[in-house]
């Protein structure tokens, strides 16, 4: 039996000065998925990320890597996982391909250039393998970050805002080698504040609220939960009574109502049906992550204070 990816099981993080960071969180990544780790700055992502790393203990609870436990095996998990952070972090003493071949000599692995010139090509640094890092522009030390955390073939890969701050060519490379990579079985699992990336990328999506985990499924189904609904009425006409629990704002005979799922709409176009309205004009709202997003992590919705 194949074990999961990355199974997190009740992990809270307190620092000394009493804040939580981390409030009991727990979930799974399945081998092969591209998951999404979204939330707002402060969430909790990257106090996760580094626990996930080895780099910060949990105050409770367990991450196991393909099965390994990161506190107790961690040996054996830091072969197994590789992670772009945000920082830029590099050794301005060595060229790129330099760097590469220093970061495998660290996990043990010896006649790489073979996939070090795989990762230099696939990201765009061919031009640049023996410049100075120091020497690099910021998009350039970004996709460095990249092909550090690939050089050993990690089986679970971690991008923490990969494409923040970057051209959009380096965003395509990056995509295609990454979704490469995830169809060829590695584990991949994102966060970013480019929610388009999100939306289009992962099969399945964590959302973290103040340490807590607010949402936890595929992709689709958070896109199909609330459906946002643009009505016309006939001039003379208004919104019945009873189908105010659905509006959101009203101008005019224009209406805009929020339904929980598609299975209100025919019931609500029932009623309208029963009561003689004429809808002129209706127009269902393609709902997108960011509505999602900011309705499960804002602190400003309806009844939050």
């Amino acid at each position: 039996m194949t074990s999961t990816a990355l199974c997190i099981n009740q992990a809270v993080k307190t620092y000394a000065n009493g804040f939580t960071a981390l409030k009991g969180v727990s979930f799974s990544v399945e081998p092969g998925e591209f998951f999404g780790l979204l939330g707002p700055n402060g969430a909790g992502k990257t106090t996760l990320i580094s626990a996930m790393a080895g780099l910060s203990r949990l105050t409770s609870g367990q991450i196991n890597i393909c099965g390994h436990d990161v506190q107790h095996e961690a040996n054996i998990t830091r072969k197994l996982l590789g992670v772009v952070p945000q920082e830029l972090v590099f050794d301005p003493f060595f060229s790129v391909r330099e760097a590469l071949r220093f970061q495998s000599g660290y996990f043990g692995l010896r006649k790489n250039d073979e996939w070090i010139d795989e990762i230099i090509v696939s990201l765009g640094l061919a031009d640049k393998a023996n410049t100075n890092t120091r020497n690099l522009s910021g998009g350039m030390k970004r996709r460095v970050m990249v092909a550090l955390a690939l050089v050993h073939r990690p089986p679970v890969i971690v991008l923490d805002e990969p494409t923040a701050g970057v051209d959009v060519e380096l965003r395509q490379n990056l995509w295609q080698f990454i979704t490469k990579l995830n169809t060829a079985g590695h584990t991949i699992i994102l966060t970013t504040h480019y929610l388009e990336e999100a939306q289009s990328l992962c099969n399945r999506i964590a959302m973290l609220k103040h340490g807590e985990i607010v949402a936890l499924d595929s992709t689709q189904n958070l896109l199909d939960t609330e459906t946002d609904l643009q009505l016309t009425l006939a001039l003379d006409q208004s919104l019945p009574a009873n189908l105010h629990q659905y509006l959101i704002q009203e101008d005019g005979n224009n209406y805009l109502l929020k339904l929980a799922d598609y299975s209100q709409l025919a019931t609500l176009l029932q009623n309208l049906q029963t009561q003689n309205i004429n809808v002129r004009n209706l127009h269902i709202m393609e709902n997108d992550l960011e509505n999602v997003f900011l309705r499960l992590t804002s602190d400003h919705v309806k009844g939050e204070k």
